[in-house]
């Protein structure tokens, strides 16, 4: 039988009323394509562009947008199935389906406004994030309504929808009126539910994996499609989906790369990285103010070629402390550089520790370490704690908690939809740190900003960039607030005991032409102490996961270590490599040379230093050098230490000698 006269069986009638599924389609693949054809000319320059590569992006396109459909219509299509004829023609159901028709529109018009919100601030297809802002529910919507006229948005979505429901009016009227048996909707339904059954079985990511430039393989995307791929793929089993070592073979090189000349592992156990750190020096008891900044790339700053004079405040600090030029976030969210600074862990696939509700407590941190020191240890958040899991993350790891719920109403002057300004969460600090002071006890204050977030809102009248108008505004009155505290600081009878350390969380924004784009994880950090440590400018390349190790080391602590990380102080050049990465795709940067580890056990080498014409040079067991078995190592080593729970917080050694200066 033909294929003409196949579609000529009573079955695909096209005034039936299971033929509504097929004329359905036609607006959904019509929005979904005209999205795709929006999004290609928005990133035209950084497409490479083609009479190949763009039938590559369509087609690709055009797949997920059938299997989404597919998926979305099963149940339409079992309500057009099962209605018996005797109720189709009722008013009530012609009304019904109408209506369905409608609100199926209306709620699609409704995706394609949420993607194009979503891509304007990722430059991504829904994913993990947006699976994960489904559950900070109040955090979102509020962000949402206090960044975008979203009534005005919402009210216009109603023509498109009526234009598309005036497309497809006539067919429904005809399949309400028309007389099918259920044998042939039943012939129907077989057929077409293999069209679900043929996605979910050929059908995956891996259609768009093989696409090297990632606006394209964005683009190629269905956003609903890839939110749901998003649920199946939170966690990912690190020895399933990537390239491994032997145990023992990433355990002893793992070993080696962490070993530094004042350590001694405490044991000789598989993947045993815990080791004594050991001081000679008297320890020194200073507080410690380390301020995570929301959002803080370095390329806002002067000192890496900026302009826009929007960071005087960090601009001046930059020659009035020890400022790191060559730090790198381990991560492109807030979670992740919390994880980073706080376990000196490297990003595992999936989901970052912190959110990983049920096992967030109880293991080795930089909490727990000043904890075990007598030290007063505070998380302090200017948003709600619950977000991202961090009250859970925290307090089981050794703090005390201040976020936005446990603030007096009357200290708060300002807020919006991700907390109180960056101004009111300082004071809270300057209180907490003064009632440490009188207790004659050090304290040590991890302190997470978020004035610098969409809606960019903030206090009126503290810059000369109004309020709302955009992230320049955000970044000029994060600095002008970091000022602020730090003048309030001074006053302080703790000031010159303290360490003041400023480090960004992540970037502003992670999209580029590749999957790890190097310059979009480069941040900036500061430690600042005029009474205790010189100034001077640190050029070593460094992590997140190095500020532990580092901080410890100024303070001549000895202590147990989990730590991934070395003090940067002192690293020897052969130490000098930063990790970071996605939710799946894994980096490695060492020698102007990154390693990247992807799902499908893909191990490939990309040059930085030529970054838009570098072509990625695929590795295998066979031709590994150094940085890749690193990269497995470190990566292997930390999924596993992690899942089996080695980093466990144990007893505390005896503290050393203590010096009061």
């Amino acid at each position: 039988m033909s294929f003409k006269t196949l579609f000529k069986h009573p079955i695909f009638n096209p005034n039936s009323r299971m033929m509504l599924i097929a004329n359905m389609f036609l607006p959904v693949l019509a929005l979904f394509m005209l999205l795709r054809v929006g999004l290609t000319l928005w990133h035209a320059q950084d497409l490479n562009l083609g009479l190949i590569n763009l039938s590559d992006i369509l087609f690709k396109g055009l797949i997920y947008d059938v299997s989404f459909y597919a998926y979305a219509c099963i149940p339409f299509l079992l309500y057009c199935w099962l209605m018996p004829q005797t109720l189709w023609q009722k008013t009530w159901n012609k009304a019904f389906v109408h209506g369905l028709a409608f609100v199926s529109l209306y709620g699609l018009g409704f995706i394609i406004l949420a993607e194009m919100t979503f891509w304007q601030e990722f430059s991504v297809r829904f994913n993990f994030i947006s699976v994960d802002y489904l559950v900070y529910r109040r955090e979102v919507t509020d962000n949402i309504n206090e960044s975008y006229p979203i009534l005005a948005m919402v009210l216009g979505i109603l023509p498109l929808a009526g234009i598309l429901y005036l497309w497809i009016f006539k067919y429904l009227n005809r399949a309400l009126q028309s007389q099918q048996g259920f044998a042939l909707r039943s012939q129907f339904s077989a057929v077409f539910l293999l069209l679900p059954l043929v996605s979910f079985a050929l059908v995956s990511q891996n259609l768009r994996e093989n696409e090297s430039n990632v606006y394209q393989r964005e683009i190629a995307s269905n956003g609903p499609f890839q939110f749901f791929a998003a649920f199946r793929n939170n966690q990912l089993d690190f020895n399933q989906f990537y390239q491994t070592l032997s145990d023992q073979d990433a355990s002893d090189i793992l070993r080696a790369s962490i070993k530094e000349d004042n350590a001694e592992f405490i044991s000789d156990d598989l993947y045993s990285i815990g080791r004594t750190i050991t001081n000679p020096q008297p320890e020194k008891r200073h507080n410690v103010v380390l301020i995570s900044v929301e959002s803080l790339s370095a390329s806002y700053l002067k000192a890496f070629g900026s302009d826009s004079n929007i960071t005087p405040n960090l601009d001046k600090l930059s020659n009035n402390s020890v400022f790191f030029k060559n730090l790198y976030a381990t991560g492109t969210r807030t979670a992740r550089g919390l994880e980073a600074i706080t376990l000196s862990i490297p990003p595992t696939p999936g989901r970052s520790i912190v959110k990983r509700i049920g096992r967030e407590g109880g293991m080795w941190s930089m909490g727990n370490v000043f904890k075990s020191k007598d030290y007063e240890v505070r998380y302090l958040y200017g948003g709600r704690g619950y977000f991202d899991n961090m009250n859970a993350f925290f307090s089981g790891n050794g703090y005390e908690i201040t976020d936005q719920s446990s603030i007096a109403d009357a200290d708060i002057h300002f807020e919006n939809a991700w907390g109180v300004s960056d101004e009111d969460l300082y004071q809270q600090t300057i209180k907490q740190a003064n009632l440490s002071h009188q207790q004659d006890k050090p304290f040590f204050y991890h302190v997470m900003t978020t004035s610098n977030h969409r809606p960019y809102t903030y206090p009126d009248n503290k810059i000369d960039i109004p309020s709302g108008t955009g992230r320049s505004g955000a970044v000029k009155y994060t600095d002008f607030a970091i000022g602020e505290f730090l003048k309030n600081a001074r006053k302080q009878a703790w000031f010159e005991n303290t360490i003041f350390i400023i480090v960004a969380d992540h970037c502003a924004s992670s999209a580029g032409k590749t999957d790890l784009p190097v310059e979009r994880y480069h941040i900036p950090m500061w430690v600042y102490a005029p009474a205790i440590i010189e100034t001077k400018r640190v050029s070593t390349l460094a992590s997140q996961i190095d500020i532990a190790p580092t901080l410890f080391g100024m303070l001549n602590m000895s202590y147990e270590s989990w730590s991934f990380g070395k003090d940067i102080f002192k690293m020897k050049q052969d130490d000098e490599h930063v990790m970071f990465g996605t939710y799946q795709k894994l980096g490695f940067l060492k020698d102007e040379e990154l390693v990247i580890l992807s799902p499908g056990k893909k191990v490939t080498k990309h040059l930085i230093a030529n970054e838009d014409n570098s072509t990625d040079e695929p590795l295998n067991l066979t031709n590994l050098d150094n940085a890749s078995l690193k990269a497995i190592a470190y990566y292997q080593g930390a999924d596993y230490i992690y899942k089996n729970g080695l980093n466990k917080w144990h007893s505390p050694l005896k503290p050393t000698a203590i010096s009061q200066n």
